[in-house]
């Protein structure tokens, strides 16, 4: 295969890659989804990411049919990755995808609620000494064989962690020994002490070799006579300053020499070569030696590498569904339904109302159930577009496998999941790109899931209600599954069977002059705008007498009862 057979992987990278990891490395660092390799040799992160993607799951990103799904997806992997307990698991974590097999998800699913299940098990102080055996893990065998030692110590041995207890613990000390005195095929520093002092000898020589002149005045300066005094002056002096042995030392002399300085020189030249020789021999030994014990602990490595780096990912994913008190989604046939649903994003901000919604055939209480499609009404700051988010997050993270934000869920698999956000762009290519990307989905073959928020912000009202009023009958009649956000409810009558109405709606105003909302829509009720909410705090908070007046002509427009109603509410609350 060409390493330009894969998607993203032009001339120039394809180039790149070949020079800096070889074709047969390149690949293998692709299909192992191995970002730190492909960022190693000089792609960006995002690009590696982009690559491996498509390579390892291409077909579940067709599931992401607009933009605004696609950008939640990464939201959510961003979000997840934060939780990643290893740099390599973080980057694991940002490629994975959707799948669009319910074996495939569930299988996937069943190892990280694994992980949760061994993960919630651990007291804090187990926790803490798990996270600390993976501090120095870098993805390399020699780490995570260390890695591996380190997490059998803590004693956890089932669950999530059974692959790793699994292995035999003296084949890894053997791997932990011969791999921690092999670097790159080099012997480490204190690996072997008759290699040590060969190095250190032949670092010293070669400081004597590089100041002959300096070791020539040294000798000269003792009380020698003759040739034979000056030799064993230079062989002691030499073997004073290097720790050879004499012995070595004569047998590097060199037997002619035109004068002093030219013996010197020589002979310590002959001695680097001569010392050079013993440090390359006396590896080649020790490097022998221990990767004979590397191959005959290769099982327990291999084993090591594979069970550390999955361990890292499921570990990270657990902790990730633990912040966020996520649970195992059920998969159906044909329904969509969360019981207690959260949405991730706004877990940061404070108490989070939890909803209750459902379309299609489920077994959750509340929703009603066979309806296909809803549309969704009610108040500005309603949370409408909220929900159609929280739905595309259980949507994705239940493809991709991974525990959901609800109390309880039931998601059916889907070949599309088209998400699209409301877009204040009031014209034809908007709403020609729009429909070009919202439509397509519907009229394949496939399950679809549409939640699209405010189609009417794109095009006149008169229109947007004809178009989407075709949609919603569209989805009905492909048999797919849809939430449709509006407030053109009353124009969009009547809606076609397996369809209703929902509303949400707001109930006032606080001491802060904020919107109060109850987030949990009503089923089969149109949700109103409540405009004289809107106005009603205007009026209450303007200390211009001209804008108060301005503000007042709105509310007897929107309705004088309704609007004294709201602050007299309001004045009670105070």
């Amino acid at each position: 295969m060409r390493l330009e057979d894969y998607w993203g992987v032009g001339p120039k990278t394809s180039e790149l890659l070949e020079a800096e990891l070889g074709v047969e490395r390149a690949i293998r660092a692709i299909e192992s989804t191995d970002v730190r390799a492909l960022t190693a040799a000089g792609l960006s992160r995002g690009r590696a990411t982009r690559i491996l993607r498509q390579a390892n799951g291409g077909e579940g990103m067709a599931v992401l049919a607009t933009r605004d799904a696609r950008s939640v997806y990464k939201s959510l992997l961003d979000l997840a990755s934060d939780y990643a307990i290893t740099p390599d698991a973080g980057d694991r974590i940002r490629v994975l995808t959707p799948v669009r097999s319910r074996e495939e998800a569930t299988e996937r699913l069943d190892s990280v609620m694994a992980a949760v299940e061994s993960w919630d098990e651990l007291n804090d102080g187990t926790r803490t000494t798990v996270l600390d055996a993976f501090e120095e893990y870098d993805g390399s065998e020699r780490t995570a064989v260390e890695t591996a030692i380190s997490l059998q110590q803590t004693g956890v041995t089932d669950g999530a962690f059974a692959t790793v207890a699994a292995i035999d613990a003296d084949d890894l000390a053997v791997a932990a020994g011969a791999l921690g005195k092999l670097d790159d095929g080099t012997v480490a520093e204190g690996a072997d002490d008759e290699l040590d002092r060969f190095r250190a000898a032949l670092t010293a020589v070669e400081r004597l070799e590089s100041g002959a002149l300096d070791v020539l005045e040294s000798v000269q300066s003792g009380d020698v006579r003759t040739p034979d005094e000056f030799r064993e002056s230079y062989v002691e002096y030499v073997a004073r300053e290097t720790d050879i042995e004499p012995q070595r030392i004569r047998d590097a002399t060199v037997g002619e020499a035109t004068d002093a300085t030219d013996f010197v020189g020589g002979s310590l030249r002959e001695l680097v070569a001569e010392t050079k020789r013993a440090v390359e021999e006396r590896e080649e030994t020790v490097v022998s030696a221990l990767e004979t014990d590397i191959e005959t602990a290769r099982d327990a490595i291999d084993a090591a590498v594979s069970a550390v780096s999955d361990l890292a990912v499921s570990l990270s994913l657990a902790r990730f569904a633990d912040a966020f008190d996520m649970t195992r989604p059920e998969f159906v046939d044909s329904g969509f339904a969360v019981d207690g649903a959260r949405n991730l994003f706004l877990a940061t901000a404070g108490d989070v109302q939890p909803i209750t919604y459902g379309i299609g055939d489920h077994g959750i209480a509340g929703p009603p159930k066979g309806d296909r499609v809803t549309v969704l009404t009610g108040a500005n700051s309603g949370g409408k577009t909220t929900l159609l988010e929280t739905l595309c997050q259980v949507g994705l993270l239940a493809q991709m496998g991974l525990p959901v934000p609800a109390s309880y869920a039931q998601v059916s698999i889907s070949d599309a999941i088209v998400f699209h956000r409301r877009h204040a762009s009031f014209n034809a290519g908007v709403l020609e790109s729009t429909l070009r990307s919202i439509v397509p989905p519907l009229t394949n073959d496939g399950r679809t899931l549409m939640l699209v928020d405010e189609f009417e912000a794109i095009t006149e009202p008169g229109s947007a209600a004809n178009l989407l009023h075709g949609l919603v009958s569209l989805t009905v009649d492909r048999g797919a599954l849809g939430v449709f956000v509006t407030h053109l409810a009353d124009d969009l009558n009547p809606l076609p069977g397996r369809a209703r109405k929902d509303g949400i709606f707001a109930e006032g105003l606080n001491e802060e002059l904020d919107l109060l909302v109850d987030y949990q829509p009503r089923f089969q009720t149109v949700g109103k705008s409540t405009p004289e909410f809107i106005v009603s705090r205007l009026i209450a908070s303007s200390d211009d007498r001209a804008e108060r007046a301005g503000y007042d002509v709105l509310g007897r427009a929107v309705g004088e009862a309704l609007i004294q109603q709201t602050l007299d509410s309001w004045t009670d609350e105070e």
